[in-house]
């Protein structure tokens, strides 16, 4: 097992790490909704909680190469998503569960303890792989129009595109 803390487990296995809150570009919501980033993961990608404090707070991810989803309700059952299920991007993809399960143990064999171990100091009992797909779809089907982040250049505005689409 990686690290010993949440903090580290988020970071292995769950790519959420909140040491990189700098998003690649500077983003606002069409809704006017603030946000406000809370981790990063290794391949550029920024997650964002939406809203305001006193709120609802549903978590955003974007990727670094202009895509985005909504991807959980509010920060636990994103961090208990990306702790039961780090490769949550690839859920409904096309792939088994199974299949991306094995995969992950193949490259770390220490996966499957340090998702154990990072479940029991979350202390959360983690969805079946049928309710996160759904809540998964169900999240990413409400990112469009409210959710679609726009980017802010000097030039002008680039638009996000919907980047969770799970097959049906």
């Amino acid at each position: 097992m990686r690290g010993g803390s949440c903090c580290g487990l988020l970071v292995w296995p769950g790519d959420f790490d909140i040491e990189r809150r700098d998003p690649v570009e500077e983003l606002r919501l069409p809704s006017g909704l603030p946000l406000t980033p809370i981790a990063g993961d290794g391949s550029g990608g920024t997650y964002f909680l939406c809203g305001e404090p006193a709120g609802p707070r549903p978590i955003l991810y974007a990727d670094s190469e202009g895509g985005a989803t909504l991807f959980a309700s509010d920060l636990v059952e994103a961090v208990t998503l990306i702790a039961a299920f780090p490769y949550w991007r690839d859920m409904g993809r096309g792939h088994s569960v199974q299949e991306l399960e094995q995969e992950l143990t193949d490259d770390h064999p220490d996966f499957p303890d340090a998702r154990t171990g990072l479940l029991a100091l979350l202390d959360v009992v983690p969805p079946t792989a049928e309710e996160a797909l759904g809540r998964l779809r169900s999240c990413a089907a409400r990112t469009v129009p409210d959710f679609l982040p726009v980017a802010r250049h000097q030039e002008g505005d680039s638009f996000y595109e919907a980047s969770y689409v799970p097959l049906l």
